[in-house]
């Protein structure tokens, strides 16, 4: 990094008007994100660090961002972006016990390196699965859209990233919504070891930007005043007309991937090229040329840094290794909810589980003017069910959003909105399609809490089930995909009142919660519910029947099946539906169990890996000296679900239940 290295920079900087000072903190800004990078290879390769993802060469681009932004303003930043959080001024002694695992870090010794985020500094740390983040920035810029705070953010990817299905989703929902969002893409030569001519077949990503209707710009990513100048600009604009821009940073890698993964792959002329860019260097050595800085002063800065940084890593060395215990890993996976019960009125109207649904949702919007509910065709058309019919009068389109079919986009901007302090609703058009969005249900919104203590504040509404002839595409009850992630809470109504109350109860915890309504109970059930505002509390089953002789757990249409069959039968039995998945009301069941000493458990979903076997398991566990016969599950057909009403009633255990049920109560 000496002056004498080079006597003339690659660059031809364009100052500008930038003035002095701003000169000399761009540079400092640089170097102490390369020097802390210096020492993490050194302790690497003495075996004091696990891992480290390398930034060297690229430092223009992290720090050029974000010494434009204001501190208010979020930052998305991936693992090889460390200029970001140097610059934003986090405390180095933070940062390195992050690396190590240690209690000052971030997530409590739950994730590493990067992949955090901080409320306290506004920024918001990767996933491993790169392309949410795109989608989570849409949801942030959606936000400072409602609050008309005239901000923007910056989102980071690499080339390799941009192949991903997530982001080119959520490019489209920027466009389409005017989102102001600096999407940036370093384009480092590399992904891994695979590079860009195996990546992408355009001659520049930003090329793209005209495909999204998006303006684009491609920058010079290791001239630190290129990138400053350009991208301030930018941002200026953006604040004034807030739009999406797309930003292709030209760059190189230096190191490898992560450090053993080494870059003996890369032509070595290509390494000697990218080197005489090195940002840090040759902007050293403009400003030595400058006379804006001298040697002396570098030395004086370099034995600061060193300074700074040897006491913090001391700092994090000497603190003890992180200590937990079950109860608190256990605590920390949902964001504390203190359920506060708000009764329902006397006055009551019948209505469909249809009509409960939409009841519940616009009373909960009326009470709380930060709930955006977003899907498609739910505004002017009010959702293919009509359950947000009117909804758009009531609301406006910036509460009521149409969304492009996107379903990961929608996920990801949801959690988004969450991060900055609004409720989100998403109505998943049905239940089926979440596999396009099953990767930020599980990764992002399940997770966030557990890892660095972010609310999903999140209700995705889950249209299910079968009985309507709608094939395989459109009828599965996939719920038990989404108990099995720990993070999510699943609600699964069968009634139009539990259905209003839920509702309400989803929207206000604070957590993630995937409510399953099923289209074959929407017109076909009615009951008599309060007409005010009202809630059930989330994870207590209910009590339908009680008897002796057996005990029947299910939900959903389930429920309505087992109450048929019961009817006009002398049969002594507990109904328990569950209404709630995760958590589950195990209380509720062993209770039931203890008393009537045999088990039946009834799923529309088929059989291997559904609920019906882990309440079977839990029943064995805890409950096996009171079992006077062996338990039952009854389950749909391990096959898709048949289009044809014979082949669907075939496949739907509706049918195998009183069968079922009856030799259980002979054994």
């Amino acid at each position: 990094m000496s002056a004498t290295i080079k006597v003339k920079a690659y660059y031809e900087y364009d100052r500008s008007t930038i003035k002095d000072e701003t000169l000399i903190y761009l540079y400092k800004s640089m170097l102490k994100p390369r020097m802390i990078e210096e020492k993490m290879l050194i302790l690497l390769r003495q075996g004091k660090i696990s891992k480290w993802f390398s930034g060297i060469g690229q430092e223009a681009i992290s720090v050029g961002i974000t010494a434009v932004l204001d501190k208010e303003e979020y930052i998305l930043p991936m693992h090889r972006n460390l200029g970001v959080f140097t610059t934003r001024e986090i405390p180095l002694y933070r940062l390195f016990s992050q690396w190590q695992g240690k209690a000052s870090g971030f997530t409590k010794g739950r994730d590493r390196s990067f992949h955090f985020g901080t409320q306290e500094f506004n920024i918001v740390g990767m996933i491993s699965h790169l392309g949410p983040q795109f989608g989570v920035a849409d949801g942030i810029a959606l936000g400072n859209l409602l609050k008309k705070n005239n901000q923007v953010c910056a989102v980071f990817t690499g080339e390799g990233g941009t192949s991903e299905g997530d982001i080119h989703e959520a490019l489209n929902v920027a466009s389409v919504w005017d989102l102001p969002v600096l999407f940036c893409i370093e384009n480092n030569g590399y992904g891994l070891s695979t590079p860009t001519k195996e990546q992408y077949n355009c001659e520049h990503l930003a090329d793209r930007g005209k495909g999204y209707g998006m303006e684009s710009h491609i920058i010079e990513g290791n001239n630190i005043l290129e990138v400053y100048t350009k991208v301030h600009a930018l941002v200026e604009d953006m604040r004034k007309n807030p739009r999406p821009v797309l930003l292709e940073f030209k760059t190189f890698r230096m190191r490898g991937h992560e450090e053993a993964s080494g870059t003996k792959y890369v032509p070595e002329e290509l390494m000697d090229t990218w080197s005489e860019k090195d940002p840090l260097q040759n902007f050293e050595t403009y400003l030595l040329n400058e006379g804006l800085i001298s040697e002396t002063l570098i030395e004086e800065w370099k034995s600061e840094n060193k300074t700074e940084i040897d006491a913090n890593l001391d700092l994090a060395f000497k603190e003890s290794l992180i200590e937990s215990t079950e109860s608190k890993e256990l605590d920390d996976v949902y964001e504390t909810f203190v359920y506060q019960e708000s009764k329902p009125n006397n006055t009551t109207e019948e209505l469909r589980l249809i009509d409960a649904i939409s009841q519940g949702l616009k009373q909960s919007m009326e009470r709380d003017d930060t709930t955006v509910i977003m899907g498609q065709d739910i505004a002017e058309y009010g959702g293919v069910f009509k359950i947000t019919e009117g909804f758009l009068d009531a609301f406006g389109h910036s509460r009521v959003r149409n969304t492009p079919i996107c379903e990961s986009a929608i996920v990801s901007a949801a959690m988004g909105l969450s991060i900055n302090g609004f409720k989100a609703i998403m109505e998943m058009q049905f239940a089926d399609f979440a596999t396009s969005g099953f990767n930020p249900i599980v990764n992002y919104l399940a997770k966030s809490h557990y890892r660095w203590n972010q609310k999903a504040d999140v209700v995705i509404r889950m249209p299910c089930g079968g009985g309507v002839e709608a094939g395989p595409f459109h009828s599965q009850t996939n719920e038990a995909w989404f108990t099995h992630t720990p993070g999510l809470k699943v609600v699964y109504p069968a009634f139009p009142y539990d259905a209003k109350g839920l509702i309400a109860s989803a929207i206000e915890d604070p957590n993630p919660v995937l409510f399953f309504e099923h289209k074959a109970l929407y017109r076909s059930i009615r009951q008599e519910v309060p007409t005010d505002y009202f809630t059930i509390p989330i994870g207590k089953a209910a009590l339908l029947q009680e008897g002796n002789d057996v005990t029947i757990v299910t939900y959903g249409a389930g429920v309505h099946w087992a109450m048929d069959t019961l009817e006009g039968q002398n049969i002594s039995a507990d109904l328990i539906d569950l209404r709630t998945l995760s958590p589950l009301d195990t209380a509720a069941i062993y209770s039931s169990v203890r008393k009537t000493g045999k088990l039946i458990i009834l799923q529309e979903d088929s059989m291997f890996g559904g609920m019906a076997s882990d309440i079977s398991a839990l029943v064995s566990e805890h409950c096996f000296e009171s079992l006077d016969a062996p338990i039952k599950r009854v389950a749909s057909l391990e096959t898709p679900i048949p289009f044809a009403k014979n082949l669907e009633d075939q496949y739907l255990s509706k049918n195998k239940f009183a069968t079922a049920l009856n030799d259980l109560l002979k054994y």
